[in-house]
């Protein structure tokens, strides 16, 4: 059951198992951002968790999903198609608030949102570090998911990240946000000009003023 207060969990059952959704909620909210996880990590990624702190101060609810395979303990993610079930699944419960809904990710979650926003009717992506290929084989892109969004869509992607650097991503009908230095996690090397916290300062300013954005289209 779901009630207002920040950090609350709900859990939801999908056709791929039980999901688990932590609200973060904004007093008045006008979008909601549903974000999922990639294969290798949680929620409690840094870029997640410094969004769901800082988006509900500007008028955004920040519904973090955790996948029924992460739920469950596995440590293998399943099948792209298994991961969109899981996602369709935990749609009603994040289009319940009656708002417009952002679907978002990072790494596999992005490309989960790419694949299903038009079909679930999302109103944009976030797409955080979007594997745009495996490491070392640029000839296996996925770019197709990215361009195939349908929506407006945002992509923060770090300097360095193996996943696809910035300069690789073809033109297209969305936005990149680079962060200097950055990996795939958005960690910074130490001798890097750019500090830890203001690398993750610069993830949410950038989603921030993109929101503001939809706002006024």
């Amino acid at each position: 059951m779901t009630n207002k207060k920040t950090g609350t969990v709900e859990s939801v059952e999908t056709e791929a198992g039980r999901a688990r959704i932590t609200w973060h909620p904004a007093e008045n909210a006008d979008f909601v951002l549903a974000v999922s996880h990639g294969a290798g990590g949680g929620i409690d990624a840094r870029d997640l968790v410094a969004l769901a702190a800082e988006l509900p101060r500007h008028g955004v609810t920040v519904a973090l999903v955790e996948q029924p395979w992460r739920v469950a303990g596995k440590k293998v993610a399943p099948a792209p198609k298994t991961l969109d079930l899981g996602w369709r699944g935990i749609w009603p419960a994040v289009r319940s608030k009656k708002l417009p809904v952002i679907a978002g990710g990072r790494s596999a979650g992005a490309r989960v949102a790419c694949r299903t926003a038009t079909e679930l009717g999302a109103a944009a992506v976030l797409a955080l570090s979007f594997p745009l290929h495996p490491p070392g084989k640029p000839e296996k892109s996925r770019a197709d998911e990215l361009l195939g969004s349908g929506v407006p869509t945002l992509v923060v992607q770090g300097g360095n990240d193996p996943f696809g650097k910035p300069a690789e991503y073809p033109e297209g009908p969305y936005e990149l946000v680079e962060i200097p230095y950055g990996d795939h996690s958005f960690n910074v090397p130490k001798r890097a000009e750019l500090g830890q916290d203001e690398a993750v300062a610069l993830i949410t300013q950038a989603v921030t003023g993109w929101i503001k954005g939809l706002r006024e289209c």
